[in-house]
C-alpha cells in the first residue's frame, strides 16, 4: 500500500472506546431518574458487580484512577517522614500521589524486557524508612506477584498496585485485584473498561471500605434520618450514577473486549514477524499471553541517527493517516520531580524507554486488516528512517 493510499483511507487512532446502544440506553434511565450524583443505586450495582468479579473483596469507586491510590496510601497510614518506593516509568499520578499524602517518591528502574519495575532494584531501594511498593502493571501487564508480594512481607510494607491497565490481566490464573493487598483500578475513556473517567479501589476489609468511603466524600459519616459527623479529612472523589451506567455496560462485554484485544496483539506478533527486531533495532512488547490484557501494543523505536520518536508519530499520521502515542515519559526528568534531586542518568532503562516507546493502535473496533495496515506503515516509516543520514 502506498503513502497515497493509505491515507486516503479513514484516520485509526491509537485507542477508542466503544459503547453500545444498551448502555447509551441505560445512562439515559439514569438521566431521566434524576438521580446522577452520589450515593446513587447504579454506583452501589456496579461496585457489587466489581466485588464479585474480583473473588467476593471489598470494592469502592471513586472519580478517577488517580485517587485510588492517594487514598489507599490514607487507608495505610502513609505520610509524612514515609517513602513510597515505585516506577519513573508511568503516568505522572503514580508519583503525585506520594507527593499528596506528604510522603516522599523513592524511584527504582525497570526492567528492559518487562518494561515493570524491576523487582532486584526495587529491594535495593528499602530502607528504614520505607512504608509502601506502588508497583505498575505497564500496558496491562503484571510484575512477579509472587516475588512482589514475598518481598512486600518480609519487609512488613504495604503495596498499593497501580493496576490502572490491568482489568481484566492475570498471575498464574488468578485475576490482578482478587488478591494481594489493595490493588487500584481506572476507568478512564482509553480503558480496557472505561466509565469515561473513574477508577475503583480493591481493599482488604469492611473497615478498610468504610475509611475509604470517608476519604471518598469529604470524611463524612452518616447515622439515622439527620445524624452526621466529619472525623478525617477527606475530598470530593465520588463516582456519579452516569458514569457507574457505564461501567456496567462495560461489565457485560469485558471478556470478550480483553480476548479480542489479546487476538489483535497475536496478530500483531504475526505481521511484524520473526525477524522484525533483528533487521529493524525496534523493540516488541514481551509476548505475554494469558497473563496481559493487552491494554496497549508498544514498540520501542531503535536509538539511532538523527530521527527522533516525534519524526516517527508525523510519519505515521502524515503519510498513512495512523495515529500512535507514547506512554510515558520518565517522571523523575520532570520539573517538579528535578526539584527534588532527581537528574538524567539515575534510571537509564527508564529514560531510555520512556524516551523511544510508541503505542500504536489497539482496540475493540479494529480488525486484522487494521492491524496490517498499522505494521505496514511501521515497517515502511522505519525503513524510510534508516536510509536517512
Amino acid at each position: 500500500m502506498t503513502a497515497a493510499l493509505s491515507t486516503a483511507l479513514p484516520f485509526l487512532p491509537f485507542s477508542k472506546p466503544t459503547i453500545d446502544e444498551d448502555t447509551i440506553a441505560m445512562v439515559g434511565d439514569v438521566l431521566r431518574s434524576g438521580w446522577l450524583t452520589n450515593g446513587g443505586p447504579k454506583v452501589s450495582q456496579f461496585e457489587q458487580q466489581l466485588s464479585e468479579y474480583f473473588g467476593g473483596r471489598p470494592v469502592r469507586c471513586f472519580n478517577s484512577g488517580t485517587c485510588t491510590m492517594e487514598i489507599a496510601l490514607r487507608v495505610a497510614g502513609v505520610g509524612p517522614g514515609d517513602e513510597v518506593i515505585t516506577t519513573p516509568l508511568s503516568w505522572v499520578a503514580t508519583a503525585n500521589v506520594i507527593l499528596e499524602v506528604g510522603a516522599t517518591p523513592v524511584f527504582a528502574d525497570v526492567d528492559p524486557v518487562t518494561r515493570n519495575i524491576d523487582l532486584d532494584k526495587l529491594e535495593a531501594a528499602i530502607t528504614p524508612r520505607t512504608r509502601a511498593i506502588i508497583p505498575v502493571y505497564l500496558a496491562g501487564l503484571p510484575v512477579d506477584m509472587d516475588r512482589l508480594y514475598a518481598i512486600a512481607g518480609m519487609h512488613n510494607l504495604r503495596v498499593v498496585e497501580d493496576a490502572a491497565q490491568a482489568f481484566g490481566s492475570t498471575w498464574k490464573g488468578k485475576r490482578i485485584g482478587a488478591f494481594g493487598d489493595m490493588v487500584s483500578f481506572s476507568f478512564q475513556v482509553n480503558k480496557n473498561l472505561t466509565t469515561g473517567e473513574g477508577g475503583c479501589l480493591v481493599l482488604n476489609n469492611e473497615d478498610e471500605a468504610v475509611l475509604a468511603e470517608k476519604y471518598r466524600l469529604q470524611g463524612v459519616t452518616r447515622s439515622g434520618v439527620d445524624g452526621i459527623d466529619v472525623d478525617v479529612l477527606g475530598g470530593k472523589y465520588n463516582m456519579t450514577d452516569i458514569a457507574a451506567a457505564i461501567g456496567l455496560g462495560q461489565m457485560k462485554t469485558i471478556d470478550a473486549v480483553n480476548a479480542h484485544r489479546e487476538s489483535l496483539a497475536r496478530h500483531y506478533y504475526q505481521c511484524f514477524g520473526p525477524d522484525f527486531a533483528a533487521s529493524t533495532g525496534a523493540q516488541l512488547p514481551q509476548p505475554a499471553f494469558g497473563s496481559s490484557n493487552w491494554h496497549l501494543f508498544q514498540i520501542i523505536l531503535p536509538d539511532r541517527g538523527p530521527t527522533t520518536r516525534a519524526d516517527f508519530m508525523r510519519a505515521l499520521k502524515e503519510q498513512y493517516n495512523v495515529g500512535s502515542g507514547f506512554h510515558y515519559a520518565a517522571i523523575h526528568l520532570f520539573t517538579l520531580y528535578r526539584k527534588l534531586g532527581f537528574h538524567e542518568g539515575m534510571f537509564p532503562e527508564s529514560e531510555r524507554i520512556g524516551r523511544l516507546t510508541v503505542t500504536l493502535p489497539l482496540f475493540y473496533a479494529m480488525t486484522t486488516l487494521d492491524v496490517e495496515r498499522v505494521v505496514g506503515a511501521v515497517k515502511a516509516v522505519l525503513a524510510d528512517q534508516a536510509t536517512q543520514p
